[in-house]
């Protein structure tokens, strides 16, 4: 008979990486997205500067110094500042939601891109089980909402502050689409540009935008997002089919919209559609919370964009392809 005493004790198990409070590492990212935000903000704010005077002067392009202005970088910090601000009350709407009922959540962690809006984003880690389908729908709306809230100002300020100058060369222009959230506050807050002409957003406005795209984004009933987490809540084991289905138009939106919904798509899929079960799956939600669900879909009407950059999708690259 086997000596007992020779077999190895099992090995521990590893702890997860989130286990443990990182402030350095939360504070470092943060400094970091700060940058990578205000470096891009540069190239946006020198957009809207100089837009008006390269419409009419386009030999100028090669003497703007866009980094010895100080406008620009004003205007940088500003974009700056409004961005990383929705971004974090986004998440700190679920580290507070998670704090006030008792459930484990890291701080926010940054991500630092040179993208085009300077981020991928943030997100916080929830370190420790949710049992109860209302305290999953709080902190999953609650991301959402703040972000909604902080970004409409943002974008209303933003259009007033906008100008309309003659049209620019298109070539290599980016052209972005609007929520319908968007199109209405135009109508209160600025001047839409006319025939020949090309709205240039002010930054604030561009980061309103990035935070109305932010939280539709999030909203989506998909898995481990937000709007997952309200689906279930709302729906149960249903809500496995709408991720489903959601899944399928991502691939179709990235054939005729934008080629971001694909990519989209695959990180979710890497990620996982399948939703932790509560507890009480089949308890009702109560009227209160199932009216905040009808608001949750309200927010994602008012800042879905079809196409957040014009002409990048599938159909566009296939008859660059064969024309």
């Amino acid at each position: 008979m086997d000596d007992p005493s020779a077999i190895p004790d099992p090995l521990p198990p590893r702890r997860s990486f989130f286990a443990k409070p990182r402030i350095w590492l939360n504070a470092a990212l943060f400094l970091l997205t700060a940058g990578s935000t205000f470096f891009v903000g540069v190239g946006w704010s020198a957009n809207y500067r100089y837009a008006e005077a390269l419409s009419r002067h386009p030999e100028l392009a090669g003497a703007v110094r866009p980094w010895r202005d100080p406008a620009v970088l004003w205007l940088s910090l500003l974009y700056t500042v409004v961005l990383l601000g929705i971004l974090l009350g986004h998440e700190m709407g679920h580290y507070l939601t998670c704090r006030r009922n008792g459930i484990g959540a890291t701080l926010p962690f940054f991500l630092p891109a040179p993208t085009l809006i300077g981020t991928m984003g943030a997100f916080i880690k929830i370190t420790s089980p949710i049992t109860r389908k209302r305290q999953l729908f709080d902190v999953g709306l609650a991301g959402p909402l703040m972000s909604f809230v902080l970004s409409v100002p943002a974008l209303a300020v933003g259009l007033a502050l906008s100008k309309s100058v003659p049209a620019l060369p298109s070539d290599g222009a980016l052209y972005f689409g609007e929520p319908l959230l968007s199109k209405i506050l135009m109508a209160v807050f600025a001047r839409g540009s006319g025939a020949g002409e090309d709205l240039i957003l002010h930054p604030i406005a561009f980061a309103g935008w990035v935070g109305l795209l932010v939280t539709a984004m999030n909203l989506f009933p998909l898995g481990q997002l937000d709007g997952g987490h309200i689906s279930y809540a709302v729906f149960g084991s249903k809500a496995r089919l709408i991720s489903r289905l959601f899944l399928v138009l991502f691939f179709v939106m990235g054939v005729f919209f934008w080629m971001g919904w694909i990519v989209w798509a695959l990180l979710i899929l890497a990620l996982g559609l399948r939703h932790p079960r509560t507890w009480d799956e089949t308890s009702p939600l109560g009227r209160k919370r199932t009216l905040l669900a009808v608001l949750a879909l309200a927010m994602f009407v008012l800042s879905f964009i079809p196409d957040p950059v014009r002409g990048y999708n599938v159909g566009d690259l296939i008859r660059q392809i064969w024309p």
